[in-house]
């Protein structure tokens, strides 16, 4: 059964965060990923299909996968970037 408890990874410059009880297993995400990081997990989303996950640390949490997801399903969360000290 989906649950609504969120499953959040740390990734290089923020923090990916899926819904598995919102997603449906469409797989936009996957297909409009710049780094192509996203890949099926082991949880079972809504309709008890899979969920996705990044894979490779090369997310660079652009936000695109929020984006395209029709259910709402993922949150990306960047990091504060550091200001630099000027030389």
């Amino acid at each position: 059964m989906a649950s609504f408890e969120p499953i959040t990874r740390e990734v290089q410059k923020g923090h990916f965060t899926i819904f598995p009880g919102l997603c449906k297993g469409c797989g936009l995400c996957l297909h409009k990923c710049p780094k192509r990081c996203l890949t099926w997990s082991k949880t079972l989303g809504l309709y008890g299909t899979p969920t996705v996950i990044p894979d490779n640390g090369a997310c660079i949490s652009c936000g695109i996968c929020s984006q395209v997801c029709p259910d709402c399903a993922i949150v990306i969360t960047k990091k504060p970037e550091e200001k630099k000290a000027d030389a």
